[in-house]
């Protein structure tokens, strides 16, 4: 059994919880800088993030439970710690293909589908209900929405956010930092720092989120 420091205490962070007890693990501590002292909530330490190190003698795992993509980024680089520290987490009820390899500190969410041979990158989020199909490549802290397709040979480049009930047609590349807003349908190649909406997607203003 893992025992888990949540950082971020929010919506976000209560499913990724569940994920965390689907699997038999245990959250000892949610941290998040909305408060501003240590306390106990029943067994849990909650406080903000500056106390992390007061918990270093105990036996854990931590993980970033923010949606924000280039929030988890910041904390990630203010933290400076080794990759290994962070968990991975996968909910009982996802489909993992046995060739697929999954970084530190990324989750898989209720009911995902992830397929042959893909790559999923560290500090990812593959949201309820994603599909990513055989031989993708998602980098470093996307996040891949609700509902989301991936068809085969998908690139999607570090930080970018496919929206909800989005899809990208095989064999397509995003960039990086990118947003796909939600129900969008990929038929071309995306460059990075972009907002890309609509079926098919046409990019609407070429600022990103980072």
């Amino acid at each position: 059994m893992q025992k888990i420091i949540l950082i971020g205490d929010s919506g976000h962070s209560k499913v990724v919880e569940d994920c965390i007890y689907s699997n038999g693990d245990e959250v000892i501590a949610k941290l998040d800088d909305k408060y501003s002292e240590r306390f106990m909530e029943g067994s849990l330490v909650k406080g903000p993030i500056s106390i992390l190190p007061e918990l270093f003698s105990m036996d854990f795992k931590i993980f970033i439970a923010i949606g924000h993509n280039q929030t988890r980024k910041r904390i990630v680089d203010l933290l400076n710690l080794p990759s290994s520290i962070y968990a991975t987490i996968v909910h009982e009820s996802a489909i993992i293909g046995s060739s697929v390899e999954i970084g530190f500190g990324t989750v898989v969410m209720p009911g995902a589908v992830v397929n042959a041979d893909c790559h999923i990158g560290e500090q990812v989020i593959l949201n309820s209900h994603s599909t990513i199909e055989h031989d993708c490549v998602i980098e470093d802290f996307v996040h891949i929405s609700p509902a989301a397709t991936l068809t085969g040979n998908v690139t999607v480049s570090e930080g970018t956010q496919i929206g909800a009930g989005s899809t990208v047609i095989p064999g397509k590349s995003i960039g990086s930092w990118s947003m796909i807003g939600a129900g969008s349908t990929i038929i071309t190649d995306i460059p990075s720092n972009v907002t890309a909406v609509g079926v098919p997607a046409k990019v609407m203003k070429k600022e990103g989120l980072y």
